[in-house]
């Protein structure tokens, strides 16, 4: 089978045929909400993006005296639009040079020139653990409401005692496609901090066409990764895109709404919260093999000594002219084209609809144009890890 970053990365034929049919029933909903409330300790409210977890959190705490939104100058779109729906205004924080987060003295030096951060999203790219235990007790003393955006790092450590989730007024998660906890789709907002109360919530319901896309999208993935070498995988790909039946997501439509996450989303997410450890296991055995077997000029090393913390959604190495090996790889049916992030704020066709100027971040924008990152999902496996690891030591040569 062909290697892929995305494109279905964690389904198999028995998961894709559950996907396919699992009923509706209201239990599995109940089910997952009683588990997310006992991992995070807070009140869980599910919903059909992670982008409206952010989106409802910003909402609940409701826009105050002009407050201004802090986040990562190295994310998503999605976390931006969400704080800008929402009628925030947004500052970002560069991350620094050894690392895809920002630490505590960067986040003072922002909040020294705009004490107007009242609201801080936080994040752990691809997985690694920000420096959140001292930012945690910084938005303390400053009265700084924390949001744990743990779109990538479902299952990260900060510490022995601390693990992602732990630390937040509010916790954000995605359930999106190739994420740590994969549901096609789904996200849902804990809410942790007792001096907020969630009022009644008006959640649309996600259409039946979207929800047919979502159901048959681990199916055709899993089916064009099985015959992408005969030729039949990439022809059904380029239809089914051609078609819109491939289930995307960065879908825009009907961003104006929250949406509640249909139930029958619920089983497969369930199933994968209870067996994150066993996929944890095998991200650190993939990241670890790439740590020791590539060449370490193309690695970081803080990303290197914090594999065991990390749940390793992606291995990110640092290339220069990337779009060369990307196309010596193809020769080899590995495929990791998208890139995260591709620009400050990815992906970078989204750029030009922000506020970023250029500049703003150096950091983000030096560390952007050479991210690579390489596949640990459960279909790769050591032997793929190590297939690939040489094949980029081979073109470094």
């Amino acid at each position: 089978m062909s290697i892929f970053n995305s494109l279905g990365s964690n389904y198999d034929f028995s998961s894709a045929l559950q996907n396919l049919f699992t009923n509706n029933d209201s239990k599995l909903h109940s089910n997952l909400i009683k588990l997310l409330e006992e991992k995070y300790n807070g009140s869980a409210i599910l919903v059909y993006k992670g982008r409206e977890a952010l989106r409802l959190a910003l909402r609940i705490i409701g826009k105050q005296k002009d407050y201004t939104v802090g986040i990562c100058g190295f994310t998503c779109f999605a976390v931006y639009d969400a704080a800008i729906r929402e009628g925030y205004k947004v500052q970002y924080i560069d991350i620094e040079k050894d690392s895809l987060n920002f630490e505590l003295k960067t986040l003072e030096d922002s909040y020294n020139k705009n004490p107007k951060i009242k609201i801080l999203i936080i994040q752990n790219t691809l997985g690694f653990p920000s420096d959140i235990e001292k930012i945690s007790e910084f938005c303390k003393e400053k009265n700084i409401i924390l949001i744990e955006d743990l779109a990538h790092s479902i299952g990260t450590k900060y510490s022995e005692l601390k693990s992602s989730g732990s630390l937040g007024d509010f916790v954000a998660l995605s359930f999106s496609q190739d994420k740590m906890i994969d549901g096609v789709s789904g996200g849902a907002l804990i809410v942790k901090s007792s001096k907020y109360k969630v009022k009644s919530l008006e959640l649309s319901d996600v259409g039946l066409i979207q929800q047919k896309k979502d159901r048959f999208y681990p199916m055709f993935t899993f089916l064009i990764r099985k015959t992408y070498k005969l030729g039949i995988g990439k022809l059904l790909h380029l239809f089914l895109k051609k078609a819109d039946l491939l289930s995307k997501p960065m879908d825009n439509a009907d961003l104006d709404s929250l949406h509640a996450l249909p139930n029958w989303y619920c089983k497969s997410i369930y199933l994968e919260l209870v067996n994150l450890e066993k996929n944890l296991g095998h991200r650190k055995k993939i990241a670890s093999i790439y740590a020791n077997e590539l060449s370490k000029k193309i690695i970081m090393s803080s990303i290197a000594s914090y594999i065991d913390m990390s749940s390793n959604l992606r291995f990110p190495v640092f290339i220069a002219n990337r779009d060369s090996l990307i196309a010596y790889l193809k020769k080899y049916n590995i495929f990791i084209s998208d890139i995260w992030y591709d620009a400050p704020v990815a992906p970078k066709k989204y750029l030009q609809k922000t506020n970023y100027e250029k500049g703003e971040c150096p950091n983000s924008e030096e560390i952007s144009s050479k991210i690579l990152n390489l596949p640990t999902h459960k279909n790769i496996s050591e032997l793929d890890a190590r297939f690939i690891a040489d094949k980029i030591n081979l073109w470094l040569k």
